[in-house]
């Protein structure tokens, strides 16, 4: 099959960072879950007083299964947590929920990379399943044409992962900034907190580096067939 080809190790070293990020992200958060933050403050309360300081008092707290499902809804303006984060009161608890303040307070002042990225969701969501069905319909009946507006649409793909890039790392800026200046964590777990936000940007950084391969493996694939 085309997709098992040798244009296949393009994928190889993003698909290997992004596997060293899932297991990074996972071992820095179970290593700082496990520390208590000495004001004993729960993600869920840290997060209101963060959202309420911020003038944000209208946007609720919620739960959400799973683990790391952690995120800000725009779309809604509601903040949900997942359980260890929700109740958690870790450092990696603390640091988690600050980061999705951060998101919260972002969208409030209108930062201009979260409302791009926002603007382009509905695009990207149709892109990221055409460009693939145009593009393997297009090797199918040998389009040229086909093929090359999959790549294109699979660009607007591309184009999302970068520019969530400086949102979650400006996101994990705030919520460091934040969680020092208001004494809610301290030196020590500043540095956790730290860790595990940066170890959660890198899977940012690893599915970005995987889409620009997987956009670079579609030209290759298309020019060969152009040949």
């Amino acid at each position: 099959m085309w997709f098992y080809d040798s244009s296949f190790i393009i994928l190889i070293p993003a698909l290997i960072i992004a596997a060293w990020a899932q297991f990074k992200v996972s071992s820095t958060y179970n290593k700082y879950s496990k520390i208590r933050s000495i004001n004993g403050y729960t993600g869920a309360q840290v997060a209101r007083m963060l959202l309420d300081s911020s003038g944000l008092y209208d946007v609720p707290v919620e739960i959400i299964n799973g683990k790391l499902t952690d995120n800000y809804d725009p779309q809604h303006r509601v903040m949900r947590l997942s359980q260890d984060v929700f109740y958690g009161t870790s450092v990696a608890a603390i640091g988690v929920a600050a980061h999705e303040t951060g998101h919260a307070i972002q969208h409030k002042i209108s930062y201009s990379p979260l409302t791009i990225r926002n603007s382009i969701v509905p695009v990207v969501n149709f892109s990221s399943n055409a460009s693939w069905i145009l593009f393997i319909v297009g090797i199918f009946f040998n389009s040229p044409q086909l093929m090359n507006i999959g790549i294109l649409l699979f660009t607007a793909v591309v184009l999302f992962q970068l520019i969530t890039l400086p949102v979650e790392f400006n996101a994990s800026g705030r919520a460091i900034k934040i969680l020092r200046d208001r004494n809610i964590l301290y030196d020590e777990e500043i540095s956790g907190a730290k860790a595990v936000l940066s170890a959660a940007a890198m899977t940012y950084v690893a599915a970005a580096l995987t889409a620009i391969a997987q956009l670079l493996r579609l030209v290759v694939l298309s020019n060969r067939r152009n040949d």
